[in-house]
């Protein structure tokens, strides 16, 4: 076989590396489940009418075939794509299996999705995200969107990275602000604001032009409202400020004005209003999210979401939603790049547990079923090798003891082999420092 050549976009963490992200996974997780969020897992694949029906993600999309597809025959395969989010599935989950599901329902999910982007620096095919969502039946009252950011929040706060930002607006500011200056296509000129970061003011307004229909002064209008940024409510005065007025603007004020409120009584600082952010899924209603990493701020947001009212829906029956996504292999991606995450031992191994000859492994093992009994991650030495190679065994893997199992009656001894303290013990007793049992990651 010839030596493999790595496919980009499609991470392999080292063992170290993925022992961080499942720490990661499991403080996620214990927060999602602490604001009472149930799991979830949906299938892979969704019809491709499905995926492509919201947004502009035609070209992120992979279809999914056999290789001997039969051609001449009734569609199937050929007409199913791989996920590139977690909440178009969700929402068609939803529409399915709304006679069995409690209203609002609230879930997580963590999977894995894929997009047909150019791999870069923290972006991927493959990738992990951590999604929760709430729907209601008809309604959905607008403080669930305020609750999106303080679960985020605690998540992102319960690990070991540096701290971060969201950003927050409104769909409705937005749309409400060009529907009130008379930009014809409301929808295009928030696609061409969502890019504003990527290709700068001058471009965005020639797009406002080109797509939107905009005239030299709505463009200069539709920026201005952009350029409103406030780590506070006051981002209101900013906006009424311009002198535009629609009803629909004013109704996004309101609600983004909660969301500041409850956000700054429950973290001070985690939240910013940000009007240049737009989100360029088309499904998006209301409030949006974008999250910086502080000092990572140049690679774009990790965990993003929003307000949708009409993704989920059939005939008369509606199931409006808010959801927020970590992009978990992003931003460990950023993170390892960075070196900036570590683990204090590259195996869960707590103890080797030496063998003094083969003849007796089947001591070492009993001891070993000792100590994994009572939760301590034990293994035994793969061989009989003089004592100085077992314990060099156990420093090239990171394990900090090594168990002696006593010969002829003699009682065992634990040794951590960074100290050199040696002690004796007893399988059925002896417990490592709280520090030692588990990795530590840092």
């Amino acid at each position: 076989m010839s030596k493999p050549t790595p496919i980009s976009g499609f991470p392999e963490w080292t063992p170290a590396q993925r022992m961080i992200e499942q720490f990661v996974l499991d403080r996620i997780r214990a927060t999602f489940e602490l604001y009472g969020f149930a799991p979830l897992e949906t299938r892979s694949v969704e019809p491709l009418d499905q995926l492509l029906r919201k947004g502009e993600t035609s070209k992120e999309v992979y279809v999914l075939r056999r290789l001997q597809a039969d051609t001449d025959g009734p569609a199937g395969d050929d007409s199913l794509g791989l996920h590139f989010d977690l909440t178009v599935p969700f929402a068609r989950y939803v529409l399915e299996n709304a006679g069995k599901l409690q209203f609002p329902f609230r879930r997580y999910q963590i999977q894995k999705v894929w997009r047909g982007e150019r791999p870069q620096e923290g972006r991927y095919r493959e990738f992990l995200q951590a999604d929760i969502d709430i729907v209601d039946r008809d309604t959905l009252p607008a403080h669930y969107e305020a609750e999106m950011p303080l679960v985020i929040g605690d998540a992102l706060r319960s690990l070991p990275i540096p701290p971060v930002r969201i950003q927050v607006n409104n769909r409705k500011i937005c749309e409400g602000f060009y529907r009130g200056v008379g930009i014809g296509d409301p929808e295009a000129a928030l696609r061409a604001v969502d890019k504003l970061d990527k290709i700068g003011p001058v471009r965005v307004a020639e797009l406002l032009a080109e797509t939107a229909g905009a005239s030299e002064a709505q463009a200069k209008a539709a920026l201005a409202l952009a350029e409103i940024s406030a780590p506070d409510a006051s981002f209101a005065d900013a906006v009424r400020a311009l002198g535009v007025s629609d009803p629909l603007l004013d109704e996004g004020i309101a609600e983004l004005i909660a969301v500041m409120e409850t956000a700054a009584a429950h973290s001070p600082g985690l939240c910013v209003a940000d009007l240049r952010i737009a989100r360029g899924l088309d499904y998006y209603t209301g409030t949006v999210y974008e999250t910086q990493l502080v000092g990572y701020e140049r690679f774009g947001s990790i965990c993003s979401g929003g307000r949708y009212d009409n993704l989920a829906s059939s005939g008369n029956v509606r199931f409006p939603g808010v959801g927020i996504s970590i992009g978990v292999t992003r931003l460990l991606g950023l993170l390892f790049g960075a070196d900036a995450l570590t683990v204090s031992r590259s195996v869960p191994t707590c103890v080797l547990v030496a063998v003094t000859n083969e003849d007796d492994r089947a001591a070492s093992n009993r001891v070993a079923e000792a100590l994994r009994s009572r939760g301590v991650p034990t293994e035994v030495s793969p061989s009989a090798a003089k004592f100085g190679k077992q314990i060099r065994y156990a420093e090239r893997r990171g394990i900090p003891y090594v168990w002696f199992p006593g010969a002829e009656g003699a009682p065992d001894e634990v040794k951590d082999i960074r100290s050199g303290e040696q002690v004796i013990a007893a399988a059925g007793e002896w417990t490592p420092p709280r520090e030692d049992l588990k990795p530590l990651v840092g």
